[in-house]
């Protein structure tokens, strides 16, 4: 079984194409989502209070994420100290998911920061999303709401989408118009060859 990662710049569109890899029915390990139940573990929520103190907290004893997010990317080592947190868990848990899908031909990994701390030396093949920044940017605001130099504070955060897609064994290409589907089902031939 190939371990497959797929990541490229925030608003690329990557989980559009992670869907698409799953309509062909490929296991796919979404780092973020996995990450965010982190957020309803009582071991990792005491870490987190060490790490980033009580203003991170809500009144119920839930985590305010966007309090957590702008504290963490003004502040470089605090997104490290989160990342140590977080990363170890991830990737035991991909392990674990690697071994319920082991008669796979591939899984897929995906996530934002594949390149920024080694994760793509632990995959076989990497797949990177690509969008320009002014559409990213524009995405970004619509889906969430913020600002552009909000959104430019976490993109600057991550490797530049186009460093990542020269690092890259596959590229999409996810413009509007733009044949994603067919890009999917192609890489989904090769990697199963």
């Amino acid at each position: 079984m190939k371990r497959v990662g797929i990541t490229g710049g925030m608003g690329c569109g990557k989980s559009t194409v992670v869907n698409e890899f799953r309509r062909l029915g490929v296991p796919c390990f979404v780092s973020d989502i996995v990450a965010s139940g982190y957020y309803y573990d009582f071991d990792f929520l005491d870490d987190l209070r060490r790490l980033l103190g009580d203003e991170v907290f809500l009144d119920d004893g839930t985590v305010d994420k966007k309090a957590v997010a702008t504290k963490v990317f003004a502040d470089k080592a605090l997104l490290q100290g989160l990342n140590a947190l977080v990363h170890p868990r991830v990737m035991e848990d991909f392990s674990h998911f690697c071994k319920i899908h082991a008669s796979s031909p591939y899984v897929l990994f995906e996530s934002a920061i594949l390149y920024d701390y080694g994760f793509d030396r632990l995959m076989d093949k990497v797949i990177c999303v690509y969008l320009d920044l002014d559409e990213r940017l524009r995405r970004l605001s619509q889906r969430d709401g913020v600002g552009e130099d909000a959104i430019m504070a976490r993109i600057s955060n991550q490797l530049p989408a186009e460093e990542m897609m020269l690092r890259a064994d596959y590229v999409i290409l996810n413009y509007e118009g733009n044949p994603r589907r067919r890009q999917v089902e192609y890489i989904d031939k090769l990697l199963k060859q």
